[in-house]
């Protein structure tokens, strides 16, 4: 009786810690995708206010990704710059013709999900008076807190 007791309660135990780690897995996956479809959803309104006919409205749909406390970061291009630093140059571009809608996708070449954070090597495709060109392939990384955009740091 024993024996059979031990295999009884070793058998609901091993279904038990299945259960959980499958259920781990689960709660996973769903977290790596919902990074990836922020992630994707950022590109593809960037790609819409890179138009000549976007709007205030779809550079506020971009910020709207964003936490309160975002941060941009782009070593070359100057630093650091606060979500407001970097909303004042959406809109100054958009108001001084830079969005033309030369860029006519944001192609993703390759991903990685982690935890709380996403790198994304990608390329602009460009229309140019000879015809349509790829920029040079870039890398970004993405990082998340409470399922907004916290910050960005361009690796080009």
């Amino acid at each position: 009786m024993k024996i059979h007791l031990k295999i009884v309660v070793s058998t609901i135990l091993l279904l038990f810690f299945t259960t959980q780690q499958m259920r781990a897995q689960d709660v996973t996956k769903a977290h790596k995708d919902s990074l990836n479809i922020l992630v994707k959803k950022y590109y593809d309104l960037n790609l819409k206010t890179f138009q000549s006919n976007s709007s205030i409205e779809d550079i506020d749909r971009i910020f709207e990704l964003f936490t309160d406390d975002f941060t941009y970061v782009h070593p070359k291009y100057g630093g650091t710059y606060t979500r407001e630093d970097l909303y004042n140059g959406y809109v100054r571009n958009q108001k001084n013709g830079r969005y033309d809608g030369s860029i006519i996708t944001i192609k993703v070449l390759n991903k990685i999900i982690g935890l709380s954070a996403v790198v994304v090597h990608r390329v602009y495709v460009q229309k140019k008076d000879d015809g349509i060109k790829e920029e040079e392939a870039q890398m970004t990384l993405f990082e998340f807190k409470k399922g907004k955009i916290s910050r960005i740091y361009e690796y080009w």
